[in-house]
């Protein structure tokens, strides 16, 4: 029975993966079984992609088994073969030069325990009694800032996109612009993903990366741009049942890089993907005080610490305390150089302000950033729905509504006050 026959759909294995399997096959037989049958358990919890870098990843470490060792099934799997395994990994020629990313070794190091792991778990034959590839293998995850366009290169972008000749270009460039999407959420929208919601146009975006749904609201001038879309393509989109089909072929990932990277160059602004525009979206939505839950729910995100990593490239809390702080300094630097003799103790008006800054009184400390600084996420955990507070935190409550009444806070202290009603009314 061939892996086509075997494996259920919506997984189809590409011709590449069919002829290797036959051939390990051959070679390794009861070694390329087991993974061959593990790949099949893959389909019935895991996305299609998911599945093809599983497949992907078993057959290259089936194919160095096969050259380097005598390895005949899974057990046989020893520390030393693992631990050669890594070198030769490591060793291995990137996609952009040189040697292999340290996160692409993390990923395939990765997906091989989980396939360790899981025989041992699911009681097969061949598993180990213990996985033989540590936790500490596993080179650690990389945190790099996510790239972003600047507002101005974002600006260019969109001028350029609204100038091409061929719609397309344009709509594909302001939906990732607008919404954040991921380049195969986009391609994969149905042709009813817009509806009209109490007067509202939403926008329901497909399992992505994720694997979850989520419907967000559709922009003003994509309102126009999308009926308009419709409205010429509307055979293609039928028979496609996508909502980015027109004359041509399907809209694929692909194509949708190549959108984006040629737009970008025809703005003058270098290279850009995909990507980027989503990045670039959370980077606007966020300097301009949109709440970091809200940003979860327009991206998607499962946990906020995949959202957090915008408010470390978006926090102006660091360089305008930073600006202030220098401007203490500075003052100091030139009083003391037009001095004879430096003062044991000097205390200038902008020292004293520093000296007494702002103080925002918290349930486990305080906030010290200075009162005429504007904070980005101020409130955040009171704005949140998991917020909850009660009778005991009154006392704090009433001391922050009152020091946003004295400093004109209007906003915090409606807030505020609220938030001392409730918990007042849940202790009656």
């Amino acid at each position: 029975m061939s892996i086509a026959e075997v494996l259920p759909e919506p997984w189809i294995p590409k011709n590449e993966s069919h002829r290797e399997w036959a051939v390990l096959s051959v070679q390794a037989p009861q070694l390329a079984a087991s993974m061959r049958r593990y790949l099949v358990q893959l389909t019935t919890f895991l996305a299609p992609r998911s599945v093809d870098v599983a497949d992907s990843t078993l057959r290259q470490l089936a194919r160095w088994l096969v050259a380097e060792t005598d390895v005949a099934a899974v057990s046989d799997i020893t520390r030393t073969h693992i631990e050669d395994y890594k070198v030769w990994l490591a060793a291995q020629p990137g996609m952009r030069g040189g040697t292999m990313a340290k996160n692409t070794q993390r990923q395939r190091l990765r997906m091989i325990r989980i396939f360790l792991e899981r025989l041992i778990e699911w009681d097969w034959p061949d598993a180990h009694r213990r996985n033989p590839i540590l936790h500490g293998d596993i080179p650690p995850r990389p945190e790099p800032l996510p790239k972003f366009l600047s507002d101005e290169d974002s600006a260019k972008l969109l001028a350029a996109a609204k100038a091409h000749r061929l719609p397309r270009y344009r709509l594909v460039v302001e939906m990732l612009s607008r919404t954040g999407m991921r380049a195969t959420e986009l391609c994969e929208l149905a042709d009813d993903a817009v509806s009209v919601r109490d007067g509202s146009h939403w926008l329901r975006i497909p399992v992505g990366k994720l694997r979850n749904d989520r419907m967000i609201p559709l922009h003003a001038e994509l309102v126009p741009l999308l009926d308009e879309w419709t409205t010429r393509n509307r055979v293609h989109i039928r028979a496609q049942q996508r909502l980015m089909a027109d004359e041509h072929r399907p809209l694929d990932r692909r194509t949708v890089h190549r959108i984006v990277a040629t737009t970008a160059k025809k703005a003058g602004i270098g290279h850009a993907h995909p990507h980027q525009l989503r990045h670039t979206l959370a980077t606007q939505a966020i300097n301009r005080g949109m709440r970091l839950e809200t940003i979860a729910e327009m991206l998607g995100h499962r946990s906020m610490d995949m959202t957090l990593i915008y408010a470390r490239i978006a926090n102006r809390v660091v360089a305008d305390e930073y600006a202030s702080v220098m401007e203490q300094v500075d003052a100091l630097y030139k009083t003391v150089g037009t001095s004879k003799e430096l003062p044991t103790e000097t205390e200038t008006p902008a020292m004293t302000r520093l000296r007494t800054e702002y103080s925002r009184m918290l349930g486990n400390g305080v906030c010290t950033r200075p009162a005429e600084l504007d904070c980005r996420i101020e409130s955040a955990c009171e704005r949140c729905a998991y917020f909850r507070t009660g009778p005991e935190f009154v006392p704090v409550l009433l001391r922050q509504r009152d020091h946003a009444r004295d400093h004109g806070q209007s906003d915090r202290a409606v807030l505020f006050g609220s938030l001392v009603k409730r918990a007042t009314e849940e202790s009656a």
